[in-house]
């Protein structure tokens, strides 16, 4: 699939992760109008769009612990409060990307995740696949999965994405946040923060230890874990690239789904 792109809408951009289940409906409005107007613009491009759970599904997953694990009858009730905010957060993201006209199916992860100790060994590629074969574009969002060790565990969009892409092979993998890009620090804290316009393995760890956690609550690591995986995609899969991005900004995100062009911060393999 040459021209397909998996772009990730982050918690922290269409949910206010400070108050529980508050979503950002004009920001969501305006990412699907952005969306559409770049398939106008490119009708060969493909899209597998993923969304984080934001105020909604990282607050009880917080609260019951469910990433570490699931044994216990209260355990187990956490699971499905979490898995059911989720769902609630993917019900009005599919609305708005109805409402321009994209045709979005969303499918429900945590139907076909399983896990192995926190990793993700299945998925919902097949359904995936055949969607994009129809020309629909999947919607998929972080979810619930069960797992042999732990008995049940929390899969990020990302960890997804990093599932799906070993079969579908996107060119390239957007994850749209608050912020454009990655910074030496906190841009929302450190007003000095220096973007940082590419990272490749060499250069990624002295790097490091300048990235923070998210802002808000957030049970699936911060910018550290997110560019971790990042590079393993790049590096397992030559020639993907990975763009980290902000999404506030009108035209981020349509700039983004355009060939040759990237905002924010850029992971590959290779410099």
């Amino acid at each position: 699939m040459a021209d397909l792109i998996f772009l990730k809408l982050g918690g922290s951009l269409i949910t206010d992760k400070r108050q529980t289940e508050t979503p950002r409906l004009d920001v969501l409005a305006r990412l699907a109008q952005e969306i559409a107007e770049a398939r106008r613009a490119n009708p060969a491009l493909q899209l597998v769009i993923g969304h984080g759970s934001g105020s909604f599904g990282h607050v009880t997953a917080r609260r019951y612990a469910t990433r570490s694990g699931v044994h216990t009858p209260e355990e187990w009730l956490g699971f499905a409060a979490t898995a059911d905010a989720a769902a609630r957060l993917n019900r009005i993201v599919t609305a708005s990307l109805l409402q321009v006209g994209l045709p979005v199916w969303s499918i429900q992860p945590g139907a076909t995740l399983r896990c192995v100790d926190g990793r993700v060994v299945a998925g919902p590629e097949e359904s995936v696949a055949l969607a994009l074969e129809r020309e629909l574009i999947p919607l998929v969002h972080g979810d619930v999965a069960l797992d042999s060790v732990r008995g049940g565990t929390i899969a990020s969009t990302e960890e997804i994405f990093d599932w799906l892409a070993r079969s579908l092979a996107p060119r390239r993998i957007v994850l749209v946040g608050e912020v454009d890009g990655v910074f030496t620090g906190d841009p929302l804290r450190f007003p000095d923060a220096q973007p940082i316009r590419e990272i490749i393995p060499a250069t990624f760890p002295s790097l490091k230890a300048a990235f923070g956690g998210s802002h808000g609550t957030d049970v699936t690591g911060g910018m550290g874990a997110k560019i971790d995986q990042a590079l393993a995609m790049a590096q397992r899969q030559p020639g993907l690239e990975v763009i980290i991005c902000g999404g506030l900004l009108p035209g981020k995100v349509a700039q983004a789904l355009s060939a040759g062009l990237w905002p924010g911060t850029r992971i590959v393999a290779t410099g």
